[in-house]
């Protein structure tokens, strides 16, 4: 097929894009690059053997959204493009909005235009209320409690509401937990623009040598060890999700939602832990209050995605360490070759 991927640079999109080339899909990403080095996609072309066409555009410029669309005539539409950050959103609410939601209606926009029917949505478990029971099903209450969550929360509604009005699409909405890993070459992987948002990057920083300590946000959670427990995902796993959805919207139209996870937690020190050992190299942290929103616990039930797509994630906790380390350590400032600067 031909497959549109949005923000198909970043870290998600670009262990995505390698999958479907190799899988045998032509692609063209469509990326902003302000979280994200056009080097991921060149690496990308090293590993697949096959070309990537490139759209250096914002969601935003609907005139450059809709060209791309029009004359790539895409198949199918994987749709990472969006701002991530919990902290950050709560400070700039207004661009996440107008980023995540109204990137996302120009791209709906520009899809229903040219007769694209398949649309592959990147959610997150931030969605879900936090007062739900554990672990998370998909038909769980959603109630995000930050900006960035909202945004995600909204997304699906919209995409609940167009996909009832229009029986011809298929729309895959995909929550996940917690990425984490690179892919296995260690040529591509996690390339944060300033300060890490996520656990095992900022880990990974400071066992590199790039940052001084890990601060720990609470020790007083009611978990075995007092801190946070997280469901953490290979990326190489998360991206195999995405082709699974792909593959199901085929022969199935309305609209599907899956969790991408694992169903085990893995705590904050358990983490600091795992990397030491993986690396041989001390990971100093230290104890600080905790963030606000925070929840103690965040686990998923995968078992709808088994069920219903046939996936599940098959890499451990180890391997997403160590796969981490060996990116990190070969890439010790990242993509450094060229500077990403957004559009």
């Amino acid at each position: 097929m031909k497959i549109m991927v949005t923000g198909g640079a970043g870290f998600i999109g670009s262990h995505t894009v390698l999958q479907l080339l190799e899988h045998g899909h032509e692609v063209m990403v469509y990326d902003n690059l302000r979280n994200a080095s056009p080097v991921s996609l060149e690496r990308v072309e090293e590993l697949a053997g096959v070309p990537v066409e490139t759209r250096w555009a914002d969601l935003l410029d609907t005139n450059a959204l809709e060209a791309a669309v029009g004359e790539f005539q895409p198949d199918a539409v994987i749709h990472f493009a969006g701002l991530k950050a919990v902290g950050e959103s709560a400070q700039i609410p207004y661009e996440y909005y107008m980023n995540n939601v109204v990137g996302t209606l120009n791209l709906l926009a520009a899809l229903k235009k040219h007769g694209v029917t398949r649309l592959v949505f990147s959610s997150s478990a931030t969605v879900y209320d936090p007062q739900n029971p554990l672990p998370l099903l998909e038909g769980m209450r959603r109630n995000a409690t930050n900006p960035y969550g909202r945004t995600k929360q909204q997304i699906e509604e919209i995409l609940e509401d167009v996909a009832a009005a229009d029986p011809t699409l298929r729309v895959a909405v995909l929550r996940y937990f917690n990425p984490a890993g690179a892919h296995d070459s260690g040529r591509i992987g996690e390339d944060p623009v300033g300060t890490p948002n996520n656990l095992l990057p900022f880990v990974a920083q400071v066992a590199v040598g790039m940052r001084p300590l890990v601060r720990v946000f609470g020790d007083d959670y009611d978990t075995p060890d007092g801190t946070g427990v997280r469901d953490y995902i290979h990326v190489v796993d998360l991206a195999a999700g995405h082709l699974a959805a792909l593959q199901y919207l085929e022969s199935n139209s309305g609209l599907f939602t899956w969790n991408l996870g694992t169903g085990r937690g893995t705590s904050v020190l358990e983490v600091i832990d795992a990397f030491a050992k993986v690396t041989g190299r001390p990971v100093p942290f230290e104890i600080v209050d905790r963030r606000p929103g925070d929840v103690a616990v965040s686990l998923a039930d995968p078992s709808k995605a088994l069920r219903e797509l046939g996936w599940k994630a098959e890499r451990s906790f180890e391997a997403m360490c160590a796969d981490h380390w060996r990116w990190q350590e070969s890439n010790p400032s990242g993509y450094t070759a060229l500077s990403s600067q957004p559009i």
